[in-house]
């Protein structure tokens, strides 16, 4: 696209110009996707994913949600915070290494995604084609769930 022209509204233009951040229960499976640009950082978005938080739950979440802010407000919405502290922090949160184990089924969740071709290879240009085809496979994630529990 040439330097002078605008970029149509909605797009989003290069393979690393957008990210998926997701919320997922204890099976791994999405309860809520976030599509958010590349550069945005994690802790503005995991306000939105944590607005339906419910009590006696905990979050994992990786280094990079590492807030004082973000564990207030888990904290508030009656949750228990368990995330890695950065290294540079003087006072280290609690922390369990053994209820970490389980954040791998998000880890999961995005390598089964990516067995789907086209959003392996980000081949939608546009921001919302891009989030139709993930929650088309998110569907798809779920049904095979279901189809193995019954």
């Amino acid at each position: 696209m040439p330097p002078t022209q605008k970029k149509p509204p909605g797009s989003l233009y290069g393979p690393l110009a957008r990210r998926v951040d997701a919320l997922t229960d204890g099976r791994g499976l999405p309860l809520e996707l976030i599509l958010t640009p590349g550069q945005a950082g994690d802790c503005p978005v995991a306000a939105r994913l944590l607005g339906h938080l419910r009590e006696d739950t905990i979050v994992l979440a990786d280094k990079a949600y590492d807030a004082d802010w973000l564990r207030r407000q888990i904290e508030a919405a009656g949750a228990a915070p368990n995330i890695p502290p950065m290294a540079h922090r003087r006072r280290k949160p609690c922390f369990s290494p053994v209820l970490y184990r389980a954040r791998n089924r998000i880890e999961r969740f995005f390598n089964r995604i990516k067995h789907f071709r086209r959003l392996a290879t980000r081949y939608e240009k546009h921001a919302a084609n891009f989030l139709a085809m993930l929650k088309l496979a998110v569907i798809h994630l779920w049904l095979r769930h279901d189809e193995t529990v019954t």
